[in-house]
């Protein structure tokens, strides 16, 4: 098994290889895994990585928690490799960052519409795994981020029962805040931050969470994400500050809460307190605004495939991301349009996709090559990819999120009650 890392990096002048490999493909390109660790909390080990290689980038930098899709946004991780978050493409015996990519031929990629307003891909999604919860935290919104000459990050869940065999240790999230709650008592939570447990948990609501449906988290929304396996499809961004001191037992430094705030606002308690959007966290009808179940797109009955909206809504507003999820029965193929380019991950069995290889891993090394990654052209999408499941006995099952704006025909966040 030869590693990704054998292959020959390509640094500059990638358009000629892009282009031959979306040739061969149909409109593809094949991604390679990208792990991501995290010191904060433990690996979930539900990634299907090798057990042993859970801290391969060394026990000083934590346990690999979560894998990149088409990513663009290299991880805020102190520390961090040069090229730690960003996706590479592998194209024959070549690989080169997925950002130098839509650097050079970002029209090609993405479509003229997303280029002309971003000058990227400004969107990524990921596998989030952990053993326990996150701790409590925000991500600013713009005005906030661009304080640092940073963006802001809204972001979404989804579980997919492939990734959960098992919950592990707490399978709920806090969100938002308890009506009523006040200023005064987050402020205080703040001032005991050097005491122990801050107690801001007794201010929040935990929700069970459940296979197979996910939430959409707008900026400035505190959130403490529980322990499924959780697809995020989000903004191109790692701004966050957290808002609890005390996780499962291990204090959490000061510095994780005023990582993302300029420094004369860090011991600014009142500012801190004002980095929340306090009608959207104490809204009483805060899960109907932000709770998703899937939705049909297409598919369903005898057609042998069935594809679901399982993120989609604006937020102020604006439709930053979407994704869907195309499961197809065996030895079933159909044709699907999209309106925009999009990444893939596929979840569950085997199959192709226009030319090229599908198969979900059973386990994976570190620097080990996989076929279950892949970005979409634009123009490959709205033409329509072709998928094929291989298998006789079990469905494909891929996830695939889109950029900003992508899908005007998108349901509204409630759509699932209809």
């Amino acid at each position: 098994m030869n590693p990704v890392t054998s292959l020959k990096l390509v640094k500059s002048n990638v358009s000629p290889l892009v282009e031959a490999a979306l040739e061969e493909s149909g409109g593809l390109l094949r991604m390679a895994p990208c792990w991501v660790p995290r010191s904060v909390a433990q690996p979930g080990r539900r990634l299907k990585l090798h057990p042993g290689d859970l801290y391969a980038f060394g026990m000083r930098r934590g346990g690999i928690e979560e894998r990149w899709f088409s990513s663009t946004v290299p991880a805020a991780n102190e520390d961090r490799d040069p090229d730690e978050g960003l996706s590479y493409v592998v194209a024959g015996r070549q690989r080169f960052t997925f950002q130098q990519a839509v650097a050079e031929r970002g029209p090609l990629l993405i479509g003229d519409r997303i280029w002309r307003k971003y000058n990227r891909w400004p969107v990524y999604a990921k596998f989030f795994d952990t053993l326990g919860p996150l701790p409590l935290h925000l991500h600013q919104n713009t005005k906030q981020a661009a304080l640092l000459g940073l963006e802001s990050k809204p972001e979404s869940y989804y579980f997919p029962p492939q990734h959960n065999s098992t919950g592990n240790n707490f399978p709920c999230t806090f969100l938002g805040l308890e009506p009523g709650t006040t200023k005064a008592d987050i402020r205080r939570c703040l001032e005991n931050w050097h005491h122990g447990d801050n107690g801001i948990l007794d201010f929040s609501r935990a929700y069970r969470l459940k296979l197979g449906t996910g939430w959409l988290i707008p900026p400035c929304i505190l959130h403490a994400p529980g322990s499924l396996c959780t697809y995020e499809p989000q903004w191109g961004s790692d701004v966050f500050s957290v808002y609890q001191s005390l996780l499962e037992g291990r204090p959490v430094p000061w510095s994780s809460l005023v990582k993302d705030v300029p420094k004369k606002y860090h011991h600014d308690l009142d500012y801190l307190v004002n980095q929340l959007d306090w009608e959207g966290n104490t809204d009483e009808h805060f899960k109907e605004k932000h709770y998703l179940e899937p939705v049909l797109a297409a598919g369903g009955g005898d057609a042998g495939f069935r594809d679901r909206w399982i993120v989609y809504g604006k937020i102020n507003g604006q439709q930053h991301f979407t994704a869907k999820e195309l499961a197809i029965e065996p030895r079933a193929r159909c044709t699907i349009k999209d309106a925009g380019a999009y990444g893939l991950i596929t979840v569950q069995g085997r199959g192709r996709m226009n030319r090229l290889n599908l198969e979900c891993p059973t386990l994976i090394r570190f620097h080990q090559m996989t076929e279950d990654e892949a970005f979409c052209t634009e123009s490959a999408a709205k033409a329509g990819v072709t998928f094929e499941n291989t298998s006789g006995v079990e469905p494909l099952v891929l996830l695939r999120y889109f950029g900003p704006d992508a899908n005007p025909d998108a349901p509204a966040v409630g759509a699932h009650k209809k």
